[in-house]
């Protein structure tokens, strides 16, 4: 009379068996990467699915140190550009990987004036502000806590950034989750409170190159945005205010085209830029998610989809890397060997009243969402 009881209770604890030892194997893992000039010990993080992609992640400023995602054949590669220690991110790097902020991208003449009162902001690109400042979200140590759920391995970074860092007002806190999904995806989730009037714009900062980091240039890789419109920029890369069709010019990712088509057209935005450094106007029509672009290598089947709630894209194609950036496994970096899709609010959005607004005031929360979604060909 028992045994069907005991049967019951055998395959509920072969079951809870199954369930421990999955979630065993699929825990993230956690290891020392380095140790800051001030003592500080700063870890290296490893999110898996049961596919094989693994993101490697450090809370030094949030960085994506390694991608591995699989090609056509299921060998995995590492995608984004990045250094094998912690030394060389602090002592040289062009924002390789990292959370941005306060504010992405450039704020010009590195000040913007809000309910009336002017703010004077680091300068750290010419006489612009750029990436958040001398000592911005890619230079912070964050707070770092693993969590694991039916949607994946997780990373929670916390960070408050005090009223007057960098010039910028109110204590801002700010939460960045990084999730790997079993649908092969980078889900990137921000969000901030302040009390004080503020401005924000997060964004990430990963050099992509779906050949493989280091294994040459970017210009072969096809690449779609789905943008009508982008905005041209000055002398300094700061938007004119304008939004230009891109019918006509290089700028014309409508359709899928090789990154390295037409960048070396003459084009005067393009020689500004020395290659693509520009926000596109993204063709969304309301809120939520928004596929806003796609790129693939032909050599290697590789599929990267970026899908955002952001109403922008920054477009940069490596212009500035010369092969002084000596990289994971030896590897230089050369100019163009890695592009940014960067989801965003407009480049000098405090400083230009028609451009979507990123001001944040107490009481409200900045919440946006990034997808960077891998498949194959």
């Amino acid at each position: 009379m028992n045994s069907p009881l005991k049967l019951q209770n055998l395959i509920f604890m072969l079951a809870l068996l199954g369930i421990l030892a999955s979630d065993t194997s699929a825990q993230s893992t956690k290891k020392v990467f380095g140790t800051l000039g001030d003592g500080t010990t700063v870890y290296l993080y490893t999110l898996q699915n049961s596919h094989g992609m693994e993101a490697q992640i450090t809370n030094y400023g949030g960085i994506v140190v390694r991608l591995f995602v699989p090609d056509k054949s299921g060998k995995l590669g590492d995608v984004v550009l990045g250094y094998d220690a912690l030394a060389d991110y602090v002592k040289d790097s062009p924002y390789f990987g990292a959370l941005v902020g306060r504010y992405g991208n450039r704020i010009a003449n590195g000040k913007f004036t809000l309910d009336g009162k002017e703010y004077v902001l680091a300068k750290n690109n010419g006489p612009n502000h750029l990436h958040g400042g001398i000592k911005g979200f890619d230079k912070v140590v964050w707070n770092a806590e693993e969590k694991m759920d039916a949607k994946g391995q997780s990373l929670v970074l916390s960070y408050v950034s005090k009223d007057g860092e960098e010039g910028y007002p109110g204590n801002l806190s700010v939460t960045v989750t990084y999730t790997v999904t079993e649908s092969n995806e980078l889900k990137i989730v921000y969000s901030a409170t302040t009390d004080k009037p503020t401005v924000v714009n997060l964004t990430h900062h990963s050099y992509f190159n779906l050949a493989g980091a280091g294994n040459g240039d970017i210009l072969n890789e096809e690449l779609m945005i789905d943008a009508e419109r982008f905005t041209p920029v000055d002398s300094g890369l700061i938007p004119t205010g304008d939004r230009q069709s891109v019918a006509g010019t290089p700028f014309d990712f409508r359709k899928p085209i090789a990154i390295g088509a037409r960048i070396g057209a003459d084009n005067e935005q393009l020689h500004l830029g020395k290659g693509y450094d520009h926000n596109f106007v993204l063709n969304r029509l309301g809120a939520g998610l928004f596929r806003a672009a796609e790129a693939y290598d032909t050599s290697t089947g590789r599929v990267m989809e970026v899908i955002t709630t952001e109403p922008g894209l920054q477009f940069y194609t490596g212009n500035f890397l010369d092969g002084k950036n000596v990289g994971k496994d030896g590897k230089a970096y050369k100019q163009h060997y890695g592009f940014c899709l960067e989801t965003q609010h407009f480049p000098d959005s405090p400083n230009k009243p028609k451009f979507p607004s990123t001001v944040l005031r107490p009481g409200e929360k900045y919440l946006t969402e990034t997808v960077y979604k891998f498949t194959v060909r």
